[in-house]
Order: C-alpha cells, then sequence, then structure tokens
C-alpha cells in the first residue's frame, strides 16, 4: 500500500480523485540495508492528459514504462526484506529519474514515437505534472534516506530498471548493465559478481552512461547523499513475464546477499 506521505492529489488540476498515488512504498518496515528504487515501474497517465494522444499499444512499449521491472523489484525486496518504492505513473508524462532542466523530462518524441501530449506544453502544464508526481515522489525518497541517517543505519541504494533489446533499430547485447557515475564503489564488486556468472554479457555503463545532466537518482540521492548506490538495468525480453521476473530476482538477492558484508564495510564517500 501507499503510504501517508503519497499526497495522491497533489498537483490538484492533474490528478483526480480516480487517479493513483505517484508511489507505493513496499516493505515499509524492511531491515536490509538495501533500498530500492524503480522511477520507471509504473505506465498509468492521469486521466485530465487522456492517454496522452496515443493508443494503448505505444504506452504498453518500453517508452511508456520499464516492462517486467516492477516485478523484479517486489520479489527482490521480499526476498531481501528491503524497503522499496515503485512509481506509479509513465515515464512519458514525465521521467522521474531526469532532473527538472532535461529535455527529455516530458519527452516530445521518445524512440521515433511523437507523443501528442506532450507537444508544446506550457510552463504551466509542466509545473503540474512536477508537483504532482516528481517532487512527491522524490520527496519520499529522501524522507526514509533522512530517517536512516537519523538512525545511523546503513544504506545501499539500488535504482532498478529495464531496457529495450531494440533501441533505434540497434540490437543490445547486454543481458544486464551495471550503471554508475562518479562513484564506483556498489559498481565494480556488482560487475564482477554478475560476470562471474557466467552465463551472462554484463555492460560496463551499457547501454547507458550516468551524468549530472542526463540523470537524477545517482547524482541526486547517491551521490548528493555519499551513499554507497549503483543503477542496474536488466534487458526486458528476460523479465518479461512472472517466471523471468522472479528468476532474476533470485539470483540478484543470491549476489546481493553475498556482496552485503563487504559493502557495508565500505567507508563513507
Amino acid at each position: 500500500m501507499a503510504d501517508a506521505f503519497a499526497h495522491p492529489h497533489t498537483g490538484a488540476s492533474l490528478l483526480g480523485p480516480s487517479d493513483p498515488a505517484p508511489f507505493t512504498v513496499h516493505q515499509a518496515d524492511g531491515r536490509s540495508s538495501y533500498l530500492l528504487i524503480a522511477d520507471h515501474a509504473g505506465q498509468q497517465v492521469p486521466t485530465a492528459l487522456a492517454g496522452l494522444g496515443l493508443p494503448q499499444r505505444e504506452r504498453d512499449r518500453h517508452i511508456g514504462w520499464d516492462i517486467g521491472i516492477a516485478g523484479v523489484t517486489l520479489e527482490l525486496a521480499r526476498l531481501l526484506d528491503a524497503w522499496a518504492i515503485t512509481q506509479t505513473y509513465s515515464r512519458l508524462v514525465i521521467d522521474c529519474n531526469r532532473p527538472l532542466t532535461s529535455p527529455t523530462l516530458m519527452p516530445a518524441v521518445s524512440d521515433l514515437t511523437m507523443v501528442p501530449g506532450n507537444q508544446r506544453l506550457s510552463p504551466l502544464q509542466r509545473q503540474q505534472r512536477i508537483d504532482a508526481i516528481h517532487t512527491p515522489y522524490h520527496a519520499r525518497i529522501d524522507a526514509e534516506l533522512d530517517t536512516r541517517q537519523t538512525q545511523a543505519r546503513p544504506t545501499l541504494l539500488v535504482m532498478m530498471h529495464s531496457f529495450t533489446p531494440v533501441m533505434n533499430d540497434a540490437a543490445r547485447p547486454w543481458h544486464a548493465g551495471v550503471l554508475y557515475h562518479r562513484d564506483t564503489r556498489f559498481a565494480r564488486p556488482l560487475l564482477q559478481a554478475l560476470r562471474e556468472e557466467g552465463d551472462l554479457v554484463v555492460g560496463d555503463n551499457q547501454p547507458y552512461a550516468v551524468s549530472s545532466t542526463s540523470d537524477y537518482a545517482v547524482p541526486v540521492h547517491g551521490e548528493g547523499r555519499g551513499l554507497v548506490h549503483v543503477e542496474l538495468e536488466i534487458r526486458q525480453d528476460l523479465i518479461a513475464d512472472a517466471a523471468g521476473q522472479q528468476a532474476w530476482a533470485q539470483r540478484l538477492a543470491r549476489i546481493f546477499t553475498a556482496l552485503q558484508p563487504q559493502l557495508d564495510a565500505v567507508p563513507p564517500a
């Protein structure tokens, strides 16, 4: 269930009474050092935005959400007994892993698909989406991280994502990717552990590289707080169904559990 921080009707002119809260917290009392966030878990569109003018088949594609990552995140949180948060709304409404100045915060075009509902947005329309979704979602993450800091609880922050096997007609060979910016304290051991699995092609800052201008969670929640953190990408065809999601959650739970003593011992940044 969403918790008391959800503020489902923040930005009342955008989110109506039938629209869900912008996030859901899972394993709220989780005892693990791990904390999982999934910025692109959902594909909802506020009723007032009329599906952004796109048919459902387009919103079901990778441009609308990170296919499969919600299921992996929830099962991994359960296996680890870890606090987790999943964001409800489509990344086409607003991308919660983008700085507010990013040109792709509310993309007019995504993977060659024009988004009618994102054309020529006014400053007020943009601010309504920020106030209703981006701000409360990240405020809830900040509140949890503040609480853990006050309690002197260790935090190993994992940003959970998935990626399409083909982008702009280019095939992507990786099964998973380990992403980072300047801080590699988590990324290097995780990259090694995944490659030691023996059956995976693992990207090193592939299929994406993180930067402070293109990403939000790593620079703000990870590096900004000096936390041990990593961004993990899983290829969507591997987690498109429940069996794949469970298999990856089990694999990651095993790897994360093995890495935890090493990561908990990492000195603060």
